[in-house]
C-alpha cells in the first residue's frame, strides 16, 4: 500500500500545492490528509485512502485532464470514487445549490467505497467548521457560499442521504457532530 499511497500523495500535494483552506491561511493538503486519515480510521482499502486523498483534484485541479490522470496513475476504481466525490467538473462551477442537491441526490444510491470517502471528507470538514464557529462565531457562515442557512441544511441532508443508503460507525459520527454544530448555532442565535 505504502508506494501507490505515496505516489498519491505527491501528486496530490502537487495539484493543490497553491490552494489554502476556505477563510484561512491553512495549506490544503491538510484536508487532504485529514479526510485520508478518516477514511483509514473507518477501514478504507489502499484504493479509497488515495481517493481520499484526491477526492477534490477533479473538481478543483483541472477537470477532465485530470481525471484522465487519475485513470492512468491510479486506476479505474479510484477514478470512479473521486468521480463519485465530485460535484462539477465544469468550470465556472455551477450554481451552489444545484450542485449540492445534484450531489445530495446521488449519495443514497453511490457504492460503499464513495459513501465512506465523501463522509471522510464530511465529516472533517463539519470538524473544521465546529472548531472555527467557536472561534468565530456567526462572523464564520461569510466564506460559505450557502452562508449559515443553506451550510447547515447543505450538511443535514447529507446526514440523511447517508442515512438512507446505510447508518454506518462514521455516518453516526457524522450526524453527532452535525447535530453539535445545530445546537451550538441554535443557543447562540
Amino acid at each position: 500500500m505504502i508506494h501507490r499511497f505515496t505516489q498519491a500523495l505527491v501528486y496530490a500535494t502537487e495539484l493543490h500545492a497553491h490552494q489554502i483552506r476556505k477563510g484561512s491561511k491553512i495549506p490544503y493538503i491538510s484536508h487532504l490528509l485529514g479526510v485520508a486519515s478518516i477514511a483509514l480510521e473507518y477501514g478504507a482499502d489502499e484504493d479509497e485512502a488515495i481517493a481520499a486523498l484526491l477526492h477534490d483534484s477533479i473538481e478543483d485541479q483541472g477537470g477532465e485532464t485530470v481525471r484522465a490522470e487519475i485513470r492512468v496513475r491510479f486506476g479505474d476504481r479510484v477514478t470512479e470514487i473521486v468521480d463519485g466525490c465530485t460535484d462539477t467538473d465544469i468550470t465556472p462551477k455551477p450554481p451552489w445549490a444545484e450542485r449540492k442537491k445534484a450531489y445530495i441526490a446521488r449519495i443514497p444510491s453511490a457504492s460503499p467505497s464513495v459513501r465512506l470517502v465523501s463522509a471522510a471528507d464530511k465529516l472533517h470538514n463539519i470538524r473544521s467548521i465546529l472548531k472555527d464557529y467557536r472561534i468565530q462565531g456567526d462572523g464564520l457562515w461569510d466564506i460559505f457560499k450557502g452562508g449559515k442557512e443553506g451550510t447547515l441544511w447543505y450538511y443535514r441532508s447529507l446526514v440523511t442521504a447517508f442515512h438512507q443508503a446505510d447508518s454506518t460507525p462514521i455516518v453516526i459520527e457524522l450526524d453527532r457532530l452535525v447535530t453539535e454544530l445545530e445546537k451550538l448555532v441554535e443557543s447562540s442565535s
